[in-house]
């Protein structure tokens, strides 16, 4: 499906603003072939790289799928612009090195655990720190020279990136904003996210972050080698979860003019490396293709839930998934717990005790967990890695358990949890480990689990009325 934007009025091509993010405009569709141009007649007709292009522009193609990829997955646009981004000096390294950020992940830099673990919130740094210094990895796992593995990274940032953009030839990154929204300049056009909205900012787009209500933190899953999908819906249907019409993409816009000095910061292979040009990278004045950046509100999420017994499994919130070539086995699942109606009868309604072959990277936007009576906080983060037990704790296991079986509907509200869920085991990165942040007692949550086994209340029930399965027991044994 292709869908066409046009914008086309004089006050918007004279004046091209980066800061300006009153009025945006978006296409809507996941998946899509979109075409969009900010000029009326600068997308050429009827072919892709004319001899030349209309108003003189660049064809330059970007490709986040190899050549022959399949059809259904090949994913590529064009853009046209007023000057083509190969125009920088040499890359070099970016002085003074960052050295928090992980893409390759071994012995040499991270470290394994299998402990449950927790982060408090992190403070929101005093000094000036955009949201390229305020970029730090805490786990993950294979490499990004491999194509193959993910990141989890948090930032934390209290200024507007200024002259200059940032690249990552990585990966793509899906941001999550826990405080303050986050304006994003991409090739592409201009994003406004807000806390409980996501931002998928794939793999070789330049793009500059604005923070316009200051102080700023959030989380990122970055994945190396692959896209996010929306997942299958089985026997769901064809309708519920995520909506594709519901996910955003920008629509055309440029800068011009000479821009002395613009830097552009390119993270590669988990290093940082930086390039000046004469320009600002956001000059495309039209596009089109299927490899863009977009966002979700994630209140749109419709979810689903068990209606009579038992708690789901939490692949049913499933927002978006990017697979491996195991089928039903993902990289990275971002999976949300967002409002919704509990009403399963007789049922432990918390998340259940689990051990999972998967590992699970936790991260709350607002509110409360329904698992967690308190210690875990937006803006903090817990980790259970592969086989790890983890569940509700102490007080949320003895609360539900006093409301007994004839507990009525009830409504979780004001919260929003989500998880990052992996098939690879993590690493962890040092500076996460010996965080001050760190929730050393995180373990002591589940210390007061008691036993309530009595063999004898087991017994004296057996004594009462037989059961079907009993009946059936009996009979076969006789």
């Amino acid at each position: 499906m292709e869908k066409k934007s046009q914008h086309q009025s004089s006050s918007l091509i004279r004046k091209t603003d980066g800061e300006d993010f009153s009025d945006l405009n978006y296409e809507s569709g996941f998946g899509n072939s979109f075409s969009s141009e900010a000029i009326d007649g600068a997308l050429p007709r009827g072919q892709n790289s004319p001899l030349v292009c209309p108003f003189g522009l660049y064809a330059e193609q970007i490709s986040g799928t190899s050549f022959t990829s399949p059809r259904k997955l090949n994913q590529r646009s064009w853009l046209y612009r007023i000057k083509p981004s190969v125009t920088h000096e040499p890359f070099k390294p970016r002085v003074p090195a960052h050295g928090k950020l992980v893409s390759e992940f071994d012995k040499s830099n991270s470290y394994t655990t299998p402990t449950q673990l927790r982060w408090k919130p992190v403070d929101i740094p005093d000094s000036p720190t955009d949201f390229i210094d305020g970029l730090y990895t805490i786990c993950g796992a294979g490499s990004s020279f491999l194509q193959h593995g993910y990141a989890i990274h948090m930032y934390t940032a209290n200024k507007s990136m200024d002259n200059c953009a940032f690249c990552n030839a990585d990966g793509d990154f899906l941001v999550v904003p826990q405080k303050g929204r986050l304006w994003i300049a991409t090739e592409c056009g201009k994003l406004e996210v807000s806390p409980g909205e996501i931002a998928i900012l794939p793999q070789g787009f330049r793009f500059a972050v604005s923070l316009p209500d200051g102080p700023s933190r959030g989380y990122i899953a970055e994945i190396f080698g692959t896209h996010f999908q929306l997942p299958d819906l089985g026997p769901i249907g064809a309708n519920g979860l995520a909506a594709p019409r519901d996910f955003l993409v920008p629509t055309a816009w440029f800068e011009e003019g000479s821009r002395l000095g613009y830097t552009i910061v390119q993270k590669f292979g988990g290093e940082l490396f930086t390039a000046r040009q004469d320009f600002s990278p956001f000059n495309v004045v039209a596009w089109h293709g299927n490899y863009v950046p977009y966002k979700y509100d994630i209140s749109k999420f419709c979810p689903y839930n068990t209606v009579l017994v038992d708690h789901g499994d939490p692949s049913i919130n499933t927002v978006l998934t990017a697979p491996t070539d195991k089928p039903g086995v993902a990289l990275l699942d971002f999976v949300i717990f967002p409002p919704r109606w509990l009403v399963a009868e007789h049922t432990f309604r918390p998340p259940y005790y689990h051990r999972n072959c998967m590992s699970e990277f936790m991260g709350l936007i607002h509110g409360g967990y329904e698992a967690k009576a308190d210690g875990f906080l937006p803006g903090g983060a817990s980790l259970h890695s592969c086989m790890t037990p983890h569940g509700p704790d102490t007080k949320t296991y003895e609360a539900t358990i006093a409301r007994g079986s004839e507990a009525g509907p009830c409504k979780i509200t004001d919260t929003m949890a989500f998880m990052f869920e992996s098939c690879l085991i993590p690493r962890i990165c040092p500076w996460a480990l010996e965080s001050p942040f760190m929730d050393r007692d995180y373990y002591q949550c589940w210390i007061g689990l008691r036993s309530h086994f009595s063999y004898e209340e087991a017994d004296n029930e057996s004594d009462g009325e037989l059961t079907m399965w009993d009946m059936e027991q009996r009979i076969l044994c006789a």
